[in-house]
C-alpha cells in the first residue's frame, strides 16, 4: 500500500513544490550532447599512487595501490567524470593531478608541462592552472576570514593588486548567483549551497585551465545539488573550462558529464561517452554499479517520475 502511494505521489504530484523536488532528482538518463574535438588540457599516463601504511617502527612493507596505471584525457570545454564506489581511487587521482599528494609514478601533463616531474618550487608558479572544489563546504572556508578575503587571497598571492582582485571577486559572486555586497560576510552567515558557490568562485578567481570537482555536491540536499550542478555546467560552457568531476553517484554523472571513466581497485576499468558506457557497459563492475543505482528505471525530469522505457 505504501509503495503504491509513493508511486502515485511521484507520477502525479499535485503541488508545485513537490514537482520541483522531483525535477531536482538526477536521472540515470544521460544528456545527449556531442563531444566536439578541442585542444587537450589534461593527460595522465600510467598515473600511480602507492601508500605504505605506517606501523609502530617505520613503514609497513605491504604496499597499498590507491591508483594504478590511470590514463585519462580531458579536453577544453569538456567534463570528464570519474565514477566508482568509495575506495576505488577516484579522489586519489584528483589529488595527484592537483599535486596535493605526490604521485608514485606516471605523468600528469597540463598544456606542455608534466606536473608529476616538476619540483615544488616550480609547481608554485603553475599551481593556479589546476583548482579543486572539495566535498565539504563547511570545512573548505576559514571561519575567521570573510568570503571576500578567501576569494582575493589567491590572485593577490600571484601578483594581482587588491583593487583588481576585488573587482574580480565581485564579478565572480555575480557569476555564481550571489550578492557581491556580501563579500564582507563570514562563512557561517551562508548556507551549505551558498558556501559551495563561494568555493567555486574562489577556484575560478585563479583562472584555471582545469577545474576539479571532488564530490562537490554530495553533501548538499537534492534541490541545492541540482542548482550547483546547473551552475557548474553553465560555468564550463561560458568559460570553456576543462572539468574533472569526481562522484560516486552515477545519476549525477549522467547529468553533468560528457565522458566517464569507471574506476575499481585503483584502476580505470572502462571509459567512454556517458551514453555509450551507461547504455552498453562492457565491464562486469560497471554493470554492477548501474544495476545498483537507485531510481535507475525512472526519469525525473519535468517534475514527474516516468519509466525510462516509456
Amino acid at each position: 500500500m505504501e509503495v503504491g502511494r509513493t508511486r502515485d505521489l511521484l507520477s502525479a504530484p499535485k503541488h508545485d513544490y513537490t514537482r520541483m523536488l522531483i525535477a531536482s532528482v538526477p536521472s540515470l538518463v544521460p544528456r545527449h550532447r556531442n563531444v566536439v574535438a578541442a585542444p587537450v588540457v589534461l593527460v595522465t599516463a600510467d598515473l600511480s599512487k602507492t601508500y605504505f601504511p605506517r606501523v609502530w617502527f617505520g613503514r609497513s612493507k605491504h604496499a597499498v595501490a590507491a591508483a594504478a596505471e590511470v590514463t585519462l584525457e580531458v579536453r577544453q570545454g569538456e567534463t570528464l567524470g570519474i565514477v566508482g564506489e568509495s575506495g576505488s581511487g577516484k579522489s586519489t587521482v584528483a589529488r595527484c593531478i592537483a599535486r596535493l599528494v605526490e604521485p608514485s609514478g606516471g605523468r600528469i601533463v597540463i598544456g606542455d608541462t608534466d606536473f608529476a616531474s616538476i619540483t615544488r618550487t616550480q609547481l608554485r608558479a603553475l599551481r593556479r592552472r589546476v583548482q579543486i572544489v572539495f566535498q565539504d563546504p563547511y570545512r573548505s572556508l576559514n571561519p575567521r576570514r570573510t568570503v571576500g578575503q578567501a576569494i582575493v587571497e589567491g590572485p593577490m598571492n600571484y601578483g594581482a593588486s587588491e583593487s583588481d582582485a576585488g573587482i574580480r571577486a565581485r564579478r565572480l559572486m555575480e557569476l555564481v548567483r550571489l550578492d557581491p555586497q556580501s563579500l564582507n560576510r563570514y562563512p557561517h552567515q551562508f548556507s551549505g549551497g551558498q558556501r559551495q558557490r563561494i568555493c567555486i568562485a574562489r577556484a575560478l578567481a585563479m583562472e584555471p585551465d582545469l577545474l576539479i570537482a571532488d564530490e562537490a555536491v554530495s553533501a548538499l540536499d537534492v534541490s541545492v545539488q541540482a542548482q550547483v550542478l546547473a551552475l557548474l555546467d553553465e560555468i564550463r560552457q561560458r568559460l570553456n573550462l576543462a572539468m574533472l568531476f569526481i562522484t560516486h553517484d552515477l545519476r549525477v554523472a549522467a547529468q553533468v558529464c560528457d565522458r566517464v571513466a569507471v574506476m575499481s581497485g585503483g584502476r580505470v576499468v572502462e571509459c567512454g561517452t556517458v551514453a555509450e558506457v551507461f547504455a552498453h557497459p562492457r565491464h562486469d563492475y560497471t554493470k554492477a554499479l548501474l544495476a545498483a543505482a537507485p531510481g535507475r528505471a525512472w526519469d525525473f525530469s519535468g517534475g514527474v517520475a516516468k519509466p525510462v522505457s516509456a
